[in-house]
């Protein structure tokens, strides 16, 4: 990074994710620049402060913040953390401001990293994992709804200086934090655990209770096992974390490993007082589109170039969408809906 370039870390998207980050590293001495469209959520960050609430810790702490029309510089390192399908359009915003040697890390859902590669080079790029719970209630709220896996690392497999100095950053948010050299298993455990997740947003249920319902316990595992398959077609070996273990849901695998990791998947999310997914949060309160196709589309159409059939998914992005459009509401009866070959 040259001199002339800004030393603070970027954060474009103070959501959920990228607000409980910037404040965190914030209230660590970290010079943190947040960017977020929602001009209020901007204001409350840079005056009173971010307040982050729930079981975890209760802190606010102010944090610089502007909107997309209000970055000035080049910064040599991003965290991108906007929902999936804005991702594009963040890209294009942010690009100007991204130093020669600076990089974009995708601290997203789904396989973004590799739409940014191709925006801004793969070389400007690196990937991050997270699962912690976490939701944007209101401008300048955040409720942290408990602590989960946080892993970094490059897309081409090597472990560099910028990439250990990422994870020492990391580690000020989640002291557990990993890093790895092989980030695209973790992305891929992830889409896996997704596509369960998508699966409880077709109903009003918590996490907690759609895992628990042993009626329900054989459509999750058809889930699982169809973006497990598309993982081996691609060379993937993903890999688990918080409950989900991928090995279970592989073509082959035990049926006793699959309903375990349901049931731990149960027991993990009771812990939580985010009851709900975000995605839920995105049909059931915020009225907005979610990132389906960006997780669940990318896998049918990940699954269909490797000819592998992906029915429930399929089906699963089709229901989603109904409830989008206001065709189907949350039901018991929607999510059944998934076993209608």
């Amino acid at each position: 990074m040259s001199v002339a370039d800004d030393p603070r870390l970027l954060i474009w998207g103070a959501g959920a994710i990228g607000g409980t980050i910037g404040a965190y590293l914030a209230r660590a001495g970290e010079d943190v620049l947040l960017v977020d469209t929602v001009a209020e959520h901007v204001a409350a960050c840079a005056g009173p402060g971010l307040e982050i609430v729930g079981p975890v810790e209760e802190f606010r702490q102010p944090v610089p913040a502007v909107t997309p029309d209000g970055v000035v510089g080049r910064f040599g390192r991003v965290i991108l953390a906007v929902k999936a399908q804005h991702t594009a359009a963040a890209v294009a915003a942010l690009a100007p401001h991204l130093a020669d040697d600076g990089y974009v890390v995708s601290a997203q859902n789904g396989l973004n990293e590799l739409d940014i590669a191709e925006a801004v080079g793969a070389e400007r790029t690196m990937g991050a994992f997270v699962n912690f719970g976490a939701d944007w209630l209101e401008p300048g709220m955040i409720l942290y709804g408990n602590r989960g896996a946080v892993v970094v690392g490059e897309l081409d497999r090597t472990i560099r200086e910028r990439t250990r100095a990422l994870y020492g950053l990391m580690q000020k948010f989640e002291p557990d934090a990993v890093l790895t050299d092989d980030i695209f298993a973790y992305l891929w455990g992830k889409l896996g655990y997704g596509a369960l997740l998508f699966g409880t947003a077709l109903t009003p249920d918590s996490m907690t209770q759609n895992f628990a319902d042993p009626a329900r316990t054989d459509i999750f595992i058809a889930l699982g096992r169809e973006v497990m398959a598309v993982a081996r077609a691609r060379d993937v070996s993903p890999k688990g974390f918080n409950g989900f273990e991928p090995d279970a849901f592989m073509p082959g695998g035990s049926e006793a490993a699959a309903r375990a990791s349901i049931a731990a998947l149960a027991e993990f999310n009771s812990k939580t007082a985010k009851t709900h997914t975000g995605i839920y949060r995105d049909l059931a309160v915020r009225k907005r589109k979610t990132e389906v196709d960006q997780q669940v589309g990318a896998v049918v159409r990940l699954g269909a170039e490797a000819g592998i059939a992906t029915p429930y998914m399929a089906r699963l992005q089709a229901l989603i969408h109904d409830i989008e459009d206001g065709r189907r509401e949350m039901s018991a009866e929607t999510f059944f809906a998934l076993a209608e070959g």
